[in-house]
């Protein structure tokens, strides 16, 4: 997917994008967020969102696309806008990790999502990389549909807590706290 003359745009949290352009690239970086990438192989369009959570409250006419049932209203109705057309619609999916042992599993929870909201609009998942431990970078070419995904490493909290300088270590078992 090298474009000599590549426009790149990034899709940060709650936000969508949405191109035919032949030389923009989307691109985003998830954890436990799902990006839903969506392409019209015959309108050669498509566009990606980031969400945050599956649901939230609604606050009037102000609804959030941080949350997933709205960003995915938000970007199929631009990209029907676009001319896209809803029966050809295909979807890649990517996030929901698990980021931390400690916390509840958001990921899965916006994985599970994703996936019964295409299955309830009738739009085909054609391929996904959701769940794990690491976050993803992706990329994604709306006019042809291609994605590509690099996993990020991990970082090891243990090790770095064992990597700490010996001041460090000394202060914490003397009970002085370093911010």
């Amino acid at each position: 997917m090298t474009l000599t003359h590549a426009h790149p745009t990034t899709v940060v949290q709650g936000e969508y994008r949405v191109s035919n352009d032949p030389a923009e690239l989307l691109s985003t970086i998830l954890g436990s967020c799902v990006a839903v990438c969506l392409h019209d192989p015959a309108g050669k369009i498509g566009g990606m969102n980031h969400f945050l959570l599956p649901f939230g409250q609604e606050e009037g006419t102000n609804r959030p696309v941080r949350y997933g049932l709205f960003a995915m209203e938000m970007l199929i109705n631009a990209l029907m806008k676009q001319g896209a057309r809803k029966s050809h619609l295909q979807a890649k999916l990517f996030g929901g990790a698990k980021i931390s042992a400690d916390l509840r599993d958001i990921g899965q929870t916006n994985a599970s999502f994703a996936r019964e909201y295409l299955a309830a609009e009738g739009i085909a998942c054609v391929s996904e990389s959701l769940g794990g431990t690491n976050a993803r970078r992706v990329v994604f070419h709306p006019a042809t549909g291609q994605a590509r995904m690099l996993i990020v490493p991990s970082t090891n909290l243990v090790a770095t807590e064992v990597l700490a300088p010996p001041a460090a270590r000394r202060a914490r078992d003397e009970g002085i706290e370093l911010f």
